[in-house]
């Protein structure tokens, strides 16, 4: 179940992560929420630890 949480990002993570967003919104054809973006990035790098 997904929560709300409000986060402060530091602008060149947000340029970062918006990069990723279109970069995947162009190869799918299909939207990527931001969130979704935020999810997975976090993800990838918690599978790693």
């Amino acid at each position: 179940m997904a929560q709300r949480i409000t986060i402060m990002l530091d602008d060149d993570l947000v340029k970062k992560l918006r990069l990723k967003q279109s970069q995947i919104i162009q190869k799918s054809s299909s939207s990527a929420s931001f969130s979704h973006v935020v999810n997975e990035s976090l993800r990838a790098c918690l599978k790693t630890k």
